[in-house]
């Protein structure tokens, strides 16, 4: 559902709207410092290198791509707890 929903944003050019949002989610999820302004910059500009570090920061969090989102999660309460703080947020 959220793929097809970014594929027809991106029809029409505004597939940035959607993916800023989830930046803003997961930076609240994991209490990471930034502001609603510059997530949709970032998007807006540069959606590749955006989506290439929230990428980044879930597989650092031990999210396994390769199992999905479901597959990931299993382990995830495991393996947050046990990432250094000065090597967590998506800097730029």
């Amino acid at each position: 559902m959220n793929g097809t929903l970014y594929v027809c944003l991106a029809c029409v050019g505004c597939n940035w709207l959607y993916s800023c949002t989830k930046r803003s989610a997961m930076r609240s999820q994991y209490n990471l410092k930034a502001s609603l302004c510059i997530d949709c910059c970032v998007h807006f500009f540069c959606e590749g290198c955006a989506l290439c570090q929230e990428y980044k920061e879930l597989e650092n969090r031990g999210f396994n791509m390769a199992k999905g989102w479901e597959g990931s999660n299993k382990m995830v309460g495991r393996v947050q707890g046990m990432i250094a703080p000065g090597k967590q947020g998506m800097c730029f």
